[in-house]
C-alpha cells in the first residue's frame, strides 16, 4: 500500500501546501488506493512534503512522487498530448511553481500579520522560550533565499505585476476549457489548480487573492478541480500542541 505524507486541510485551502494537493490529486487522477498520514520532516532526508512511502520504498518531491508511481502502472498523466502540449505541460507546472508559489511564500511568510495567522501554526511544538528565535530563523531563510532568487530583489508592486502575468497566462490557456488541454484533467492541472488555489485563499490578507480571483475561469476551475478532488477530508488531523 502507497502512503502519501503532507498535511490536511488548513488556511480554507485542501492542504498548505500547494505541493501536497498536487500529489494527492495525481495520486487520484492515476487511480492508486494510497492512504494518507501526517508528514514528519524531521523522519526524511530533503525534510519537505509531499513524500510517499511505497511497500519500504521512500519517494520525496511531487515530481518523483507522480515518475515513480507512472512507471509502476506503465502510464502516465501526459498520454494523449502530443509533443506540443506536453512540452506546454511542463512549462505551466514550472511557471506555476516558479513565480506564483514564490509570491504566494513571501506574502504568507513575510508579512507580519499573515505570518502570525498562518504558519506561526506550524512552530507550536517548538519550547515557548526558544520559539521566536525559530520562527524568526526561519523567516530570515526565506527571505534570503527569495532574495538569492532574484524575487525577494523586486518590490511587492513588481512582483504582483510578475504574478499577474503567470495568471493572464494560465487563463488565456484555460479559456473556456474544463482543464488546460481539454475536456479532461492532466499532470499539470494537478500543480498549476493546487498552487491558484493556494494563491486565491481569502484567508490572508494579500492583493494575489483579487489577482487570482478576477479571472472568472480561474475560479471556475478552481472549484471543479476542488468538487473532484476534494470534496471530502481524508486526511487525519494534524497533532498541534
Amino acid at each position: 500500500m502507497m502512503t502519501l505524507y503532507g498535511w490536511g486541510p488548513m488556511f480554507d485551502c485542501p492542504s498548505p501546501s500547494p505541493y501536497v494537493m498536487k500529489s494527492d490529486m495525481q495520486l487520484q487522477m492515476l487511480g492508486v488506493d494510497f492512504d494518507r498520514a501526517i508528514a514528519d520532516l524531521d523522519s526524511v532526508s530533503k525534510r519537505k512534503a509531499p513524500y510517499l512511502t511505497d511497500n519500504g520504498l521512500l519517494v520525496q518531491d511531487s515530481n518523483f512522487i507522480r515518475a515513480h508511481v507512472e512507471a509502476r502502472l506503465g502510464r502516465s498523466l501526459l498520454d494523449g498530448l502530443d509533443a506540443a502540449e506536453r512540452a506546454a505541460s511542463w512549462a505551466f507546472e514550472r511557471m506555476a511553481e516558479g513565480h506564483l508559489t514564490g509570491v504566494m511564500l513571501m506574502e504568507r511568510w513575510l508579512k507580519d500579520g499573515n505570518f502570525h495567522k498562518g504558519p506561526a501554526l506550524f512552530f507550536s511544538d517548538v519550547p515557548e522560550p526558544a520559539r521566536a528565535g525559530v520562527m524568526q530563523e526561519v523567516r530570515d531563510g526565506i527571505a534570503a533565499t527569495q532574495y538569492e532568487s532574484g524575487l525577494g530583489r523586486h518590490s511587492e508592486t513588481e512582483r504582483l505585476q510578475l504574478a499577474a502575468w503567470d495568471l493572464d497566462a494560465i487563463a488565456g490557456q484555460l479559456a473556456g476549457q474544463d482543464f488546460l488541454f481539454g475536456d479532461r484533467p492532466t499532470a499539470a492541472d494537478a500543480s498549476v489548480s493546487a498552487v491558484l488555489i493556494s494563491c486565491a485563499t481569502e484567508y490572508f490578507d494579500t492583493p494575489l487573492t483579487s489577482l487570482v480571483r478576477g479571472h472568472g475561469n480561474l475560479v471556475d476551475y478552481m472549484d471543479r478541480v476542488t468538487a473532484r478532488y476534494f470534496a471530502k477530508n481524508l486526511w487525519p488531523a494534524p497533532e498541534l500542541v
